[in-house]
């Protein structure tokens, strides 16, 4: 377990950094681009080091048709709700109301996989959901003229962010194998966010080797975050790993602090990393 636990936070790390690195990108270039840019080089990576990373030995078709799946709508489809989202809600209303991808998950496993989740976990994950919500919110975080069903585009994601981390789960205890999850995730999502991208729209950024290099960086610390998390569920339940994944935003906001100079944290954002920091704490406790 205390395996699992170190891989989830690592998983932690890696996420929250590449939601910095994202930052970057975007000033430069649009989120579609930036899609099309930062899950085919995780992909590509994944590619060159399948030789001598993945063992076919137990190749399970079942299993790689469960990763196909997966990878249709993560992290292809969840990034591109989650950029949509920040464009109509703005970052502060999107990240609280993704923070609740660990109670969806919760939910899935309970019923997909009829996992026995502990009531620590459920006190775990709704910690975590508030205190990423109170440190993300902010009163004039909406983006003015934001349509209701907007909100649907957070949640949406969350939920399948949810989804993603049961099925997942699933797929490995049948072939647990992260490596192979997360190549087969990657490669499926490539060619959707690929195809999305070749869309017409009205105005198109141009890609400067800037953004570029910050879209590869994301790609690459994505594309660790997830194979660590598989790692995790291939080693613990979903309601173990998926509280600790779901802390990401709180990295996020220590490394804009140092690198970003980000403004200080008010109480209420205080208040909020250390309600989620308690409940994570709760959850690994014995």
């Amino acid at each position: 377990m205390r395996v699992a636990l170190t891989l989830a936070l690592l998983s932690t790390l890696c996420f929250g950094t590449a939601l910095i690195t994202a930052a970057r990108g975007l000033r430069s270039l649009d989120a579609r681009s930036g899609a099309a840019i930062s899950i085919p080089t995780a992909t590509l990576l994944f590619i060159v080091a399948a030789p001598f990373a993945l063992d076919v030995g137990e190749f399970r078709w079942d299993a790689a048709l469960v990763f196909a799946v997966v990878g249709l709508f993560f992290p292809a489809l969840v990034t591109l709700l989650t950029f949509r989202a920040n464009d109509q809600l703005g970052p502060s209303v999107t990240g609280a109301i993704s923070s609740t991808a660990p109670l969806f998950a919760l939910l899935a496993a309970a019923v997909l996989l009829r996992e026995q989740v502990p009531p620590k976990a459920i006190v775990a994950a709704c910690g975590v959901a508030a205190g990423v919500a109170m440190l993300s919110w902010r009163r004039d975080g909406a983006r003015a003229g934001a349509s209701r069903w907007a909100l649907l585009l957070p949640v949406s994601g969350a939920a399948l962010r949810g989804l993603a981390q049961v099925m997942a789960k699933a797929g490995l205890l049948i072939w647990p194998n992260p490596f192979a999850a997360s190549l087969t995730g990657y490669l499926v999502s490539s060619a959707m966010v690929l195809t999305v991208d070749r869309i017409p729209r009205a105005r198109k950024l141009a890609r400067t080797r800037t953004a570029i290099s910050w879209f590869a960086l994301t790609g690459f610390l994505n594309g660790c975050a997830v194979m660590l998390m598989y790692a995790a569920l291939a080693r613990a339940p979903v309601s173990t790993v998926a509280p600790v994944v779901a802390t990401y935003p709180l990295v996020t906001v220590v490394l804009s602090a140092v690198f970003l100079r980000a403004e200080p944290l008010p109480a209420r954002a205080i208040a909020g990393v250390l309600i989620s920091v308690v409940a994570i704490a709760y959850l690994v406790a014995g």
